[in-house]
């Protein structure tokens, strides 16, 4: 048996990403592993170390024994602290420790999924001792290495592959929270639809209706009349979303229409991430 045709689309997009950071921090000097990323609190370093440490826990490593420090002001609740153990142990690596560690990481991650037969529906660890699906927890990877490949080419002034296979399971995951943050999060009227215009490399049209009951739903059928529209780049909506910046830093790259007050709260509500 091979790798489930579900779990393909995620084996590519983490496969893809993943080649494209070992070929961004390969050739980098001791120096530029301590450059800033757009993700709070982190470096290349700390970002290159997260990916390596949650690709290991895929493999069902053992998660280190650390002690975090007190004074890591970004770490402020127990998912960020879980996320932030395999970073802070390896904080003082070398960029050959580092390198070398996750070369060999991706080797051992590639031979699991040349081997994966499992069901899409087999349950497998997750995050802070969760049970989640093997697909769930594969097309979560994906997600995330796309999202943290975009972090360090900002960080390296390396854009690019804004629209590879896992920028399209990005979009989709983050359409998929849609609803919650128009209806529930940012409070919008019942009977009411909000219209997100992305355009760019990753392009979409989409209606965000609430119901009477103040449920919402995602439609790809434009919204006549819309209480709100919301048009952005793809780039700075996907930054939004992953709590890379804020609204009013993007100001000048969003275009509301509508009710101010209704896409303030949206845009307030738009990061989706832990």
């Amino acid at each position: 048996m091979s790798l489930h045709p579900t779990l393909q689309p995620y084996a590519d997009a983490w496969t893809h990403s993943i080649e494209a950071i070992s070929e961004l921090v390969q050739p980098l000097p001791e120096a530029e592993w301590n450059r800033r990323t757009p993700c709070p609190g982190w470096s290349v370093r700390d970002v290159v170390s997260h990916v390596i440490g949650l690709d290991c826990e895929m493999l069902g490593d053992p998660r280190p024994i650390h002690t975090l420090p007190r004074d890591l002001f970004h770490v402020t609740n127990g998912h960020q602290r879980y996320m932030e153990m395999q970073v802070d142990v390896r904080r003082h690596h070398t960029a050959p420790e580092m390198t070398a560690e996750l070369e060999y990481t991706v080797i051992r991650r590639n031979r699991q999924l040349r081997n994966e037969s499992r069901d899409p529906g087999t349950k497998v660890r997750g995050p802070m001792g969760s049970e989640v699906t093997l697909e769930q927890a594969m097309r979560t990877r994906a997600f995330d290495v796309w999202v943290h490949e975009q972090d360090l080419r900002a960080a390296l002034a390396r854009p690019g592959n804004l629209d590879s296979p896992g920028a399209h399971v990005t979009r989709d995951m983050l359409l998929e929270a849609l609803p919650k943050v128009v209806a529930k999060d940012a409070d919008a009227p019942r009977s009411s639809a909000i219209v997100f215009d992305v355009h760019g490399p990753v392009e979409f049209l989409r209606t965000i209706r609430v119901d009477i009951q103040g449920r919402g739903t995602l439609e790809t059928a434009p919204a006549l009349g819309p209480a709100a529209t919301i048009t952005l780049d793809w780039e700075t909506y996907v930054r939004l979303s992953c709590g890379r910046v804020t609204p009013e830093a993007v100001a000048d790259r969003v275009k509301t229409e509508g009710d101010p007050e209704l896409t303030a709260a949206i845009l307030r509500n738009l990061k989706v991430t832990p």
